[in-house]
């Protein structure tokens, strides 16, 4: 467990100083009552806690990078860094979900593929952070791995809407999402959907629910058609 640990510590660009409250973070409940642990040496008080340290610091820095935003521009547009799938995203791209640990049930059941799951972790490490070392830590690592590449990730996040406000904007047709297979096991399934422009396929996509799919292949269609999101083309005004 502890080479476990250090090899997401070099991924997360953080060494905690207290070893207990990383794997804290990435314990699930239903392991620690297989394993007879404390209930409160799962990750649902840490990621209290982060959830409020991410909502502190995300505001700050939207506060501080959109001064034209209106206070309801300015939720809207926290609400979707912070939301469950946005925090899914940025963990997955860290790998983090391989590192949660699991009860055997939740295992087989594919909580490992769960945003909720994988979302809470994201918080509860966030939370770790606070208490290792304080606020500027976790700062650091919101930025890095969450308030990144914004304009991007906001195309992703929105791309279902982005594309069906742009396919209305240009008339060209009605929007339909198309589940073209279904892979893998019951409990790890895999989804593959096309996005349909009219009758022309615009995207392709696949993730562990047909939500997620569909999110992919709008994402993709996006991409082909060199779209950007709102904010981004403000900002080169």
């Amino acid at each position: 467990m502890a080479d476990r640990l250090t090899q997401l510590e070099q991924k997360i660009k953080y060494c905690f100083q207290d070893k207990k409250l990383l794997k804290q973070a990435l314990t699930h409940s239903s392991y620690s009552n297989e394993q007879k642990i404390n209930k409160f040496s799962d990750y649902e008080r840490l990621e209290f806690l982060g959830d409020a340290v991410l909502e502190l610091v995300s505001s700050d820095f939207i506060f501080r990078e959109h001064p034209e935003m209106s206070e309801g521009e300015l939720t809207k547009f926290r609400s979707s860094i912070v939301c469950e799938p946005a925090l899914a995203f940025c963990a997955r791209q860290i790998g983090l979900e391989q590192f949660i640990l699991l009860g055997k049930g939740e295992e087989m059941t594919g909580g490992r593929r769960r945003d909720s799951i994988i979302s809470d972790v994201m918080e509860a490490v966030i939370g770790a952070i606070y208490l290792d070392s304080g606020v500027e830590e976790a700062r650091a690592f919101i930025g890095r791995f969450i308030l990144s590449d914004l304009e991007h990730k906001q195309l992703f996040y929105d791309a279902k809407t982005i594309l069906q406000e742009a396919i209305q904007k240009e008339n060209s047709g009605s929007i339909r999402y198309e589940l073209v297979r279904e892979e893998g096991p019951e409990h790890a399934k895999n989804f593959v959907v096309e996005v349909m422009v009219g009758d022309r396929k615009a995207g392709c996509g696949s993730g562990h629910s047909k939500k997620e799919a569909e999110q992919h292949a709008a994402y993709e269609a996006l991409l082909r058609r060199k779209i950007v999101p709102a904010q981004e083309e403000a900002g080169k005004n």
